[in-house]
């Protein structure tokens, strides 16, 4: 029988998931390899520990036409800054982890193969606070980026969403054009 968490929300509970933005716990992310897609998920994160080869890229959006409207945005400028994530964002190469931690963005590098074992210890020692503290820490924490989240992340959709119908359309013209060449040959 699953456990349940008392940090999530009723309807979280009933469909199984959660989003890393309503735990009311300190959060730690481990990163080992790459996080090219949604790294914006482990920047929703207290802590941040990332194996030496570790990299960041955002594969999704801009560079494959898309603009990075979900939240990308939201968590990479928070972190680092809005200069920095206008930067990675628009750059379609890796980011390492010892860039992400001189940006602000990793807490910690630490040797490949290591990144959850720290995690892990990091854990244990938070574990030491008692569990009210824990929780309005987390609460404290996390409530400038998910006012940030709120107030700017549905517009970013907007914009997204306008930007992949329109890659939509200019794939599918593309296709046609092709099509209509095929058949005229």
């Amino acid at each position: 029988m699953p456990t349940r968490n008392p940090t999530c929300s009723r309807s979280d509970r009933a469909s199984g998931t959660s989003h890393p933005s309503s735990s009311r716990v300190p959060v730690i992310a481990a990163i080992e390899g790459r996080a090219h897609v949604h790294s914006d998920y482990a920047l929703l994160a207290s802590v941040i520990v990332a194996a030496d080869g570790a990299t960041f890229e955002d594969v999704a959006h801009f560079s494959a036409g898309v603009a990075p409207g979900d939240g990308i945005f939201t968590t990479w400028s928070y972190r680092p800054g809005a200069g920095r994530a206008e930067a990675f964002l628009l750059n379609p190469q890796p980011l390492p982890a010892r860039t992400a931690h001189e940006w602000g963005a990793v807490a910690e590098v630490v040797p490949n193969g290591t990144a959850l074992s720290r995690a892990r210890e990091l854990s244990e020692l938070y574990l030491k606070a008692p569990e009210v503290t824990r929780r309005n820490t987390r609460i404290h924490f996390i409530q400038p980026l998910k006012e940030r989240i709120v107030r700017e992340v549905g517009y970013g959709l907007s914009l997204e969403g306008a930007s992949s119908a329109a890659l939509m359309k200019s794939m599918q013209a593309k296709s046609e054009a092709v099509a209509r060449k095929g058949q005229s040959a």
